[in-house]
């Protein structure tokens, strides 16, 4: 109901449930045990937490982010909103309530305005997949969330600002370093300063690694911790929460 808190549990990598006003969302849903090459190495997701889902917000086509399998495991009918792009190929995989939305396009899931906000990162779906523009999502209800799924730094971030009750930030990946295109640590913190929400939960880490234990890291949470202790003097009005995989938080 409208101005009940918000609650999000993080299912881990860039997998959240984000619950607003009663209606249930889910970013970017990996649900498995692997996804190609990578292996989960976090606890396994609790089949009620994604069931019952309103709507899913796809950030962009990369596998680790627009996992078939796990589309097609979500119950019901959800409404799909994708990347500018990929409506016909995921049509096309069986999805069936598909809306693409480019940057700054917008609509509304079960009352809750959900707005596409611009993202720095790859389009491609590799080897051969298709295209589609990526993009984060403001969730606009009686609290605001913004989920940045894969992304660096972008001159509109500052639009943000005042706009945000709850940031959830992608703060690593799932390999030894970082191409183009994402968040670490320092640059997570800078954009928690930059949006200045009035809470921010580090995601996109300490989930999915290589299947070969050498190529696994070796402190799965440091990311998250090292955020939290660079927003502390980047952005020290923000309060950040470390989540672990499964914990949910209300705001």
């Amino acid at each position: 109901m409208p101005g009940q808190p918000a609650a999000i549990t993080w299912l881990g990598h860039a997998t959240v449930l984000v619950e607003v006003d009663g209606v249930r969302l889910l970013t970017d849903p990996v649900l498995g045990k692997r996804v190609g090459p990578l292996v989960r190495i976090a606890p396994p997701v609790a089949a009620h937490l994604s069931q019952r889902v309103d709507g899913v917000l796809l950030s962009h086509l990369h596998a680790d982010h627009t996992d078939l399998p796990s589309l097609r495991a979500l119950t019901g009918d959800p409404q799909l909103l994708a990347p500018a792009g990929a409506g016909s190929w995921l049509r096309k995989a069986g999805m069936t309530r598909v809306c693409e939305l480019a940057p700054g396009e917008q609509t509304s899931v079960d009352g809750l305005m959900v707005t596409a906000t611009p993202a720095i990162h790859d389009d491609r779906r590799r080897p051969l997949g298709p295209r589609g523009v990526p993009v984060g999502f403001l969730v606009l209800g009686s609290r605001r969330v913004y989920f940045a799924g894969d992304t660096d730094l972008f001159d509109d971030m500052a639009k943000l600002r005042g706009n945000v009750d709850l940031a959830l930030l992608p703060v690593w990946g799932w390999g030894s370093k970082l191409g183009p295109g994402h968040l670490d640590p320092q640059r997570a913190a800078e954009a928690a300063a930059v949006i200045a929400p009035s809470v921010a939960v580090p995601i996109h880490y300490g989930t999915l690694a290589l299947s070969r234990p050498a190529r696994r890291p070796p402190d799965p949470a440091g990311p998250g911790q090292e955020f939290a202790r660079l927003a502390r003097e980047l952005a020290p009005d923000v309060e950040v929460r470390i989540l672990s995989p499964g914990e949910r938080t209300e705001v």
